[in-house]
């Protein structure tokens, strides 16, 4: 995807915190030499939400920041991946150094939910995705065979998101060739040259080879993972929010209704933020992250209607 921020500063853009705030940055290693950093961003005092949130293809976790710093304000804390080869990460997309779904779902993933749970152990946590970030979001969560909140989480908040298969497009003849296309191209550059050709980041090849067979087949597979995701997804039953841009030509309402489509257990609340909500501002698929309060208002208030309705379940309202 493209990156409209214009800051290349490595590390976190400083943001001005409110007195309220608070945040960190907790380190995370991998068995196999991966490194990179969470921002975390929390509100100061006592809470109990964790909104996990994936980046998309190619973004960096520093500019979901004030999307951070807005749920922070509205008492939720989030911590931000980010992508191996992005940001802070130690690794880069190159001939000699090559990776995939597998590698973000089996290994990243894990050991920064283990970094995260021991950090905040008393924490309702959440996962929370963009784009990509909402498909591999909802892989993750279809990871625990028993169906039911994924490893640990309590439920799925996918924003600007769906699956990228080419017949669930307005143009989708020419998105299928693409998909066609980019993993040659991967392959003759030994990664894809995003930041060229102005197409999320520079992207791994086996993480392209993953995302193009999703979008010619319309179905989810991680190469060297034995897992049926289609089987599994299929019997998810946990919450999802899905917020959908009204101009998001990305994330059409086709894409998405395909992905939430595969999870037919899952209770789904389905919204849609349109100019008007944003101050006459485009819906599209990145402009919201410049200004993030009405995502961050939505979320937020989902999350504490899920949580009202858990504690009227569990017998502690009031």
């Amino acid at each position: 995807m493209p990156d409209l921020f214009a800051d290349k500063t490595p590390g976190p853009t400083p943001v001005a915190m409110a007195a309220s705030i608070e945040q960190t940055v907790i380190p995370v290693s991998v068995d196999d030499g991966s490194r990179f950093e969470l921002l975390c961003v929390y509100p100061a005092g006592a809470w109990r939400q964790l909104l996990y949130w994936l980046p998309a293809m190619g973004t960096p976790a520093r500019h979901y920041l004030p999307l951070a710093e807005a749920l922070a304000a509205r008492g939720i804390a989030v911590a931000v991946h980010e992508w191996r080869g992005i940001g802070s990460s130690n690794r880069r997309a190159g001939r000699r150094d090559d990776w995939g779904y597998r590698e973000l779902l089996a290994q990243d993933l894990p050991a920064a939910q283990a970094a995260v749970h021991m950090r905040w152990p008393q924490a309702s946590c959440w996962l929370g995705g963009h784009s990509l970030g909402g498909q591999l979001g909802s892989m993750y969560a279809s990871l625990d065979p028993s169906g039911h909140a994924g490893p640990g989480l309590a439920g799925l908040v996918l924003v600007a998101s769906g699956a990228p298969y080419w017949r669930r497009f307005r143009w989708g003849g020419l998105i299928g060739m693409a998909y066609v296309l980019a993993p040659w191209l991967a392959r003759l550059f030994g990664y894809l040259p995003g930041r060229r050709i102005g197409f999320g980041g520079n992207e791994a090849r086996g993480v392209i080879a993953d995302w193009a067979r999703t979008g010619r087949t319309g179905r989810y597979a991680a190469a060297g993972m034995a897992q049926d995701f289609e089987r599994q997804m299929a019997a998810l039953s946990l919450p999802i929010l899905a917020l959908r841009l009204h101009d998001d030509w990305l994330g059409p309402k086709a894409s998405l209704d395909w992905l939430l489509g595969k999870m037919p257990r899952a209770s789904c609340s389905v919204d849609v933020i349109t100019a008007q909500d944003l101050d006459n501002k485009v819906a599209d698929h990145f402009g919201w992250m410049k200004t993030p309060q009405v995502v961050a208002t939505h979320i937020a208030s989902w999350l504490a209607a899920r949580d009202a309705t858990s504690a009227a379940h569990d017998g502690t309202a009031g």
